[in-house]
């Protein structure tokens, strides 16, 4: 009895670790004036209600460079395989069939980080980067397909970030970054984590 209880934790375990691999990143964009869109800070970030939400659970990775339709904004969102956003929201009618010009995108999530760390995004056009309170990247301004390397000096932990991304100034539009996204358990993984140790706990009982 002790070995197949041992054998169902591991496989508990094992299955949580699966279901939590995700980690979601909630994003929100904003239809703005050239100007807004060309000085991407946070200051900058409409106090209304976004246009666009969305959620994305790996690397963030939009070209718009990859196919003759990813500079629309349903397009950018879904513009590289396996880095596709999802449960995209269209607040505003008619705002994924047009351009993905003129708009400001803010991401938010939890990263695992190490002091010294560095991180390289590919962008254009401007982005600021913010991890726990502490500015990592301050690019903010118009640019043509540029890389940007920086490390953060912060301490090490779990932190919040945001990332504020201005798309200004026409084609194309690129965001890659390599973030050490925090996974987050999905409710229904803990759910099933908690039924297993209860199941656990009763075969133990009936045991002794």
């Amino acid at each position: 009895m002790y070995k197949i209880a041992k054998l169902a934790l591991a496989a508990i375990v094992s299955l949580a670790t699966v279901s939590a691999s995700a980690a979601i990143i909630s994003g929100s964009i904003w239809a703005v004036p050239g100007s807004v869109a060309s000085n991407a800070t946070f200051a900058n970030v409409p106090a209304r209600a976004p246009d666009v939400t969305f959620d994305v659970d790996n690397t963030l990775f939009f070209d718009s460079r990859t196919c003759a339709g990813c500079y629309s904004l349903g397009g950018f969102l879904t513009s590289v395989p396996g880095h596709e956003a999802f449960n995209i929201v269209e607040n505003t009618p008619g705002q994924l069939a047009g351009t993905s010009n003129d708009h400001l995108y803010l991401f938010e999530g939890l990263v695992t980080v190490t002091t010294g760390q560095t991180f390289t995004v590919t962008h254009d056009d401007g982005l600021q980067l913010d991890i726990g309170g502490l500015m990592v990247i301050d690019e903010p301004f118009g640019t043509p397909p540029v890389t940007t390397t920086r490390t953060y000096t912060g301490p090490s932990g779990n932190f919040a970030f945001r990332l504020v991304y201005g798309e200004c100034c026409g084609a194309p539009g690129v965001l890659q970054i390599d973030l050490p996204f925090r996974n987050v358990p999905e409710p229904g993984t803990l759910a099933m984590l908690g039924l297993g140790l209860a199941g656990l706990a009763a075969t133990r009982r009936r045991t002794q």
